[in-house]
């Protein structure tokens, strides 16, 4: 008899780093994992929990969202109904804190969290305030090399990488330069930079840009490690052409080791995931990119449809099964690969493994070994008919969900009750 803190019993654990998927007994102890085998014998004040049915994988890694509560006004999320809440154990910030604002970020986002909270620092003085909305913050004269440096090395518990953009509407006004500066600063303290492609300004007035030229310039700048973000946007982004093909400088991208992150959002497109996928292509990461901008509570608040209208609040659509009106998260992102034909343990691996890799955590978390940090996600696959929408109104049905049960976060184990997850009465199909 071992005296475990918690036992799992009886799930059915997925762990790609291991090459493990079995019906087994996850043990806890301490805050770290103890044990993983069938069976395993548990003491007098062991807390056994029964998980048979359900899938049992390290905790849950979000690689893109935007938790910078308050500062960044109504986009940024409460980390904990993103995070642990929300069946996820660590939440990466997406460029919501900066160099200016990062002190703010790590004592009243980071430090109070359940959740494991970590950041993609800013390549902006300015960061994510309001979600990047005002356009002229964002040039070069916004940038210090030094500011971001020396921020990153003083937190490196905490900054993992940078955010920068490569979208139509910065390089209609500055072109390459802000990337530039971005990886200058990513080479200087050996971090990786997550570049968003696809549209987030609108373009200077009088110009027009053709994202294949964009990722043509991009390409050449980036290193191995380096993160490509957004491949199914609906949007123009250089990775899916107008006719359909996939870019050849994707593929040169991936053989110099850059890796791709989902970065779902609210612009994702099955056409462009099937194109993509199609391609042989598949993301490396699973990032769901939530926001303030693209859910809506159930129990009231703000309703946003985008950043360029005139108005920002507005009501819900009729239609309440667009994707702006069913809260998303990352296994719904999970979910949705499936439907594309990813195989769950592939879909797991992306959310585990290959993110702790990102992170270069790889040590602490994304396994489920004995001594690393306990962090553990329990979710169901449930059978039947559901419908998801993407943000063009494209409906897939698929007979698999996944929705998440609990998690087990440095040995504690918290329920999965965040407002942010699906409605499942909406997506029955």
């Amino acid at each position: 008899m071992t005296d475990y803190d918690i036992v799992l019993k009886g799930g059915r654990v997925i762990d790609p780093a291991t090459d493990t998927d079995a019906i087994l007994d996850v043990a806890v102890a301490d805050g770290k994992i103890a044990a993983v085998g069938p069976d395993l014998a548990a003491g007098p004040k062991t807390t056994v929990t029964d998980v048979k049915g359900m899938v049992v994988t390290p905790g849950l890694i979000d690689t893109h969202a935007h938790i910078y509560e308050h500062v960044t006004g109504d986009f940024g999320l409460n980390a904990d109904l993103v995070g642990v809440r929300g069946g996820v154990t660590t939440v990466v910030d997406q460029g919501g804190a900066s160099a200016l604002t990062f002190a703010g970020f790590k004592q009243f986002v980071a430090a109070p969290a359940q959740s494991r909270v970590l950041a993609f620092i800013s390549t902006y003085l300015a960061g994510g305030l309001l979600g990047h909305k005002y356009v002229d913050l964002y040039g070069p004269t916004g940038i210090n090399v030094a500011a971001i440096v020396k921020t990153a090395r003083e937190n490196l518990d905490l900054v993992k990488g940078i955010k920068a953009h490569a979208e139509p509407g910065g390089f209609s006004r500055w072109g390459i330069e802000a990337l530039k500066m971005a990886k200058q600063a990513s080479r200087e303290l050996g971090l990786p930079v997550y570049v968003h492609l696809g549209t987030l300004w609108p373009q200077k007035e009088g110009t027009s840009v053709d994202p294949q030229t964009i990722i043509e310039q991009v390409v050449p700048l980036l290193d191995a490690g380096d993160v490509l973000a957004h491949p199914f946007t609906r949007y123009p982004s250089g990775f899916v052409s107008a006719d359909g093909t996939i870019h050849p400088l994707v593929h040169e991208a991936l053989a110099k080791g850059v890796t791709i992150d989902v970065g779902r959002g609210a612009h994702f497109s099955f056409d462009n995931a099937r194109a993509v996928i199609g391609a042989g292509i598949l993301p490396t990461t699973l990032g769901a990119d939530l926001h303030g901008y693209n859910i809506k509570f159930p129990d009231g608040g703000r309703w946003y449809r985008g950043m360029f209208t005139d108005t920002e609040e507005m009501e819900p659509p009729e239609d309440a099964s667009l994707p702006f009106s069913t809260p998303y998260g990352i296994h719904h992102t999970m979910s949705e690969l499936m439907a594309l034909g990813v195989p769950l343990p592939k879909v797991v691996a992306m959310a585990t493994s290959n993110a702790a890799k990102l992170l270069r955590m790889e040590d602490t978390i994304g396994a489920l070994k004995p001594g690393m940090d306990a962090d553990v996600s329990i979710f169901r696959v449930l059978e039947g008919e559901w419908t998801l929408r993407d943000s063009n109104g494209v409906a897939v049905v698929t007979h698999q969900l996944l929705h998440p049960e609990n998690v087990v976060r440095a040995g504690k184990v918290v329920t999965a009750d965040s407002p942010l997850l699906p409605d499942l009465q909406q997506l029955a199909a």
